[in-house]
């Protein structure tokens, strides 16, 4: 059975994970700014045509989606929005790094890093 915070976060365009929260948590912490949040962005570009990009941001322009988890926002402006629609943002960290991730139902093909895609 599925209760009501899950239905809501499944209806969500945009999926935060609990590593990728608790991981910006961290981070903001370590910087001593709150006030900042991960924001997620997609512009023209490597091998596959798109990439991802990630920074942190104070401002919420007009028209950004946010979700929020652990008391820290992910925000996503309208234009890369169209384009990570039931994705995921996720968090690993590994024998190849740590990094922010997308997991993106809509690329219809990604380059080998991951890091750009195409629609």
């Amino acid at each position: 059975m599925i209760n009501m915070s899950e239905q809501a976060e499944a209806a969500m365009p945009i999926y935060f994970t609990d590593d990728a929260a608790s991981k910006v948590k961290t981070l903001l912490e370590e910087e001593g700014n709150e006030q900042l949040k991960l924001r997620v962005y997609v512009t023209g570009g490597g091998c596959s045509g798109f990439q991802y990009g990630f920074t942190f941001d104070e401002k919420v322009n007009e028209g950004d989606f946010t979700v929020e988890k652990e008391g820290v926002q992910l925000v996503v402006d309208p234009m890369s929005l169209q384009y990570l629609m039931g994705g995921t943002v996720d968090y690993t960290s590994g024998l190849e790094g740590s990094r922010f991730f997308v997991n993106n139902p809509n690329a219809t093909t990604t380059c080998g890093c991951g890091a750009s895609f195409s629609v």
